[in-house]
């Protein structure tokens, strides 16, 4: 059923084309064709173009030169031995940033956890991914080692994002509230066992 002019500006498109991803609309590989979009969504062609351009940005999709745009063919193995070096990077930063940690710090991360939540409530999805990029960027912002800090942006610009991947259930999205959450206050306690912990199941998306 073809959208209203005003649900397809791009930024909305591209939120209704995740969540379609999301939902299994379109299926792992799936290419999605211009022409198909602007039919679904009643959008125009540059508004598709952006929507689809901003989604490649954020790593919800791919873009083949010449060829087109296409939702991520998730190789299993590659994506577990991306996960697994994450782990082990974040997990040892938890160590490296705990003396950075101050009370003004632990506020803006509380902040944006909160933000973080209301917006699984009543945000969109790419609004959401935002804000958790945002925190964990703040979060590992604080590492005094800044080699170790760019080897985890390198790693997790490796992930596939979040939308696209991670937050498949209800349940899942809002145990990374829950563990937002418990970041913040392991950082409040200096406990740098419970952060590392934490982070691990963070990293591993370990299911309630």
């Amino acid at each position: 059923m073809p959208k209203t002019a005003a649900s397809t500006a791009p930024a909305t498109l591209a939120d209704q084309l995740a969540r379609d991803i999301q939902s299994g609309v379109f299926g792992t590989g799936a290419w999605l064709k211009q022409i198909d979009l602007q039919e679904r969504y009643g959008a125009k062609r540059l508004d598709v173009r952006r929507a689809l351009d901003h989604l490649t940005q954020k790593r919800v999709i791919e873009h083949v030169p010449n060829r087109g745009y296409h939702v991520h063919a998730i190789d299993e193995q590659r994506q577990n031995h991306v996960r697994d070096i994450r782990a082990l990077l974040e997990v040892g930063a938890a160590a490296d940033l705990m003396p950075q940690v101050t009370d003004a710090k632990v506020a803006q991360l509380r902040a944006l956890a909160e933000r973080f939540e209301q917006l699984v409530l009543t945000g969109t999805l790419l609004q959401q991914y935002e804000v958790n990029l945002q925190f964990h960027e703040m979060l590992y912002d604080l590492c005094a080692n800044r080699e170790l800090v760019s080897l985890i942006h390198d790693m997790r610009s490796r992930a596939v994002a979040a939308p696209a991947t991670q937050w498949m259930t209800r349940a899942r999205i809002e145990k990374s509230v829950r563990e937002h959450f418990d970041i913040v206050a392991a950082l409040q306690a200096r406990d740098v066992k419970r952060l590392q912990k934490i982070i691990r199941e963070h990293v591993m998306q370990t299911m309630p």
